[in-house]
């Protein structure tokens, strides 16, 4: 597991939990790789009545696993404009967050729940 030392977790206006930079980050920098709790099909229905559903990352070739990503990995908020990107690898169960913008001291860390960054498909939330 590895998070680096330049990223804290504070409020984020209007979205709960947030990561943020806590100096510059350079575009291009891996800043986080934390493992995965995986769980299987007959779990993920349970799973998803609680707040975990909110956490979960689909997982797997098929999508039928769900991932809950350990570290600061299920605090990074949502922007269809992304300043990161994430990896998942399924073998070693880890998600990778890497800077695809340089980020300024302060600024907020975003994926894009889509998984590409700039994916404009409405995600879950936004199609309510």
């Amino acid at each position: 597991m590895f998070i680096s030392s330049s990223l804290t977790i504070k409020n984020a206006k209007g979205k709960g939990r947030g990561v943020f930079a806590t100096q510059p980050i350079a575009a291009s920098t891996v800043i986080e790789i934390s493992p995965v709790l995986v769980f299987v099909e007959k779990e993920t229905a349970d799973a998803e009545k609680t707040l975990l559903y909110n956490y979960f990352f689909e997982w797997g070739k098929n999508k039928k696993k769900r991932g809950l990503g350990m570290g600061y990995i299920s605090m990074y908020n949502h922007s269809y404009d992304a300043n990161c990107l994430y990896e998942q690898d399924y073998k070693d169960a880890t998600i990778s967050i890497m800077t695809i913008k340089d980020i300024a001291a302060g600024e907020e860390l975003c994926i894009n729940y889509n998984a590409t960054p700039d994916d404009a498909t409405l995600v879950w939330f936004h199609q309510k």
